[in-house]
């Protein structure tokens, strides 16, 4: 490439594809070209359905890997577990398998896999996605953005109870729940909550700091709270920021927060 002199040298290319090649040729979507020159030697891989005795071992590879790599207790599949996991037909193959067994690992928080947990995961999974709106953010946007909107959300609820606790240690006063309940010794008459309304009081962010900050400043500040208030657990701070320790490690990198964060 570029050279006035040819070199030779000596490679060999391995491809891997779920199309029919041949079909494609024929229908002209495929250059013939290029199909004869990679079919040398053709080796058919059966569907993982045809090859269930495959799936103990996969799933035991698959599990170890990406427990070891984040860090999470695993304790095994139950041998029953397995032989259900061996009847459900597995459209998308090895890559299905791999990410029902990291995904059921996350959910079940380190538990031993038992089959009532695999049967009702592979329920949950056939049935229609729709969306959730139990969920902190809706799903249908970029997982960048929803992780910026869980972050900001974060913050803005650490913002508020800053709020409540300053106004509880400034005034003396007892902020009573939404029940409403009074406590021993004491008339309900006297638990009256004291609100301040003001013409900001619906925002989180002041209207003075409009203008002065960016989205990654709040994100930046989210972490670095959250860090703090949990002592520097980071898996309990991914946790309460609704993100992976993944992106945790690699949201504090780019920041530079390991050697500022002190509790």
């Amino acid at each position: 490439m570029g050279a006035s002199t040819s070199k030779k040298t000596d490679v060999r290319v391995v491809t891997a594809t779920n199309k029919n090649l041949a079909e494609l040729v024929e229908s002209g979507k495929f250059r013939q070209d290029l199909f004869y020159r990679l079919k040398t030697v053709t080796i058919d891989v059966p569907a993982l359905r045809h090859r269930v005795e495959d799936i103990s071992l996969l799933v035991e590879r698959f599990a170890l890997e990406f427990t070891r790599s984040n860090d999470i207790a695993y304790r095994g599949f139950m041998p029953e577990a397995i032989r259900v996991m061996k009847t459900n037909p597995w459209k998308g193959n090895i890559r299905e398998l791999k990410n029902f067994v990291e995904s059921i690992i996350v959910l079940e928080k380190g538990e031993r896999i038992t089959v009532e947990m695999v049967e009702r995961h592979l329920g949950v999974e056939i049935k229609e996605a729709a969306p959730n709106p139990a969920l902190p953010v809706l799903m249908n946007q970029p997982p960048e953005a929803a992780e910026r909107e869980l972050i900001l959300r974060q913050l803005f609820l650490l913002r508020q109870d800053v709020e409540f606790l300053k106004q509880f240690a400034t005034q003396g006063t007892i902020i009573p729940s939404q029940m409403d309940v009074p406590m021993i010794g004491q008339e309900s008459e006297s638990l009256t909550p004291i609100f301040h309304i003001n013409d900001q009081s619906e925002y989180f962010i002041q209207n003075s700091s409009i203008g002065d900050m960016s989205l990654e400043d709040l994100e930046r500040e989210a972490i670095e709270r959250t860090l703090k208030f949990f002592r520097n657990n980071r898996r309990a701070t991914a946790k309460s920021l609704g993100m992976s320790e993944r992106t945790l490690y690699r949201k504090i990198d780019q920041y530079g927060l390991e050697r500022k964060i002190k509790v």
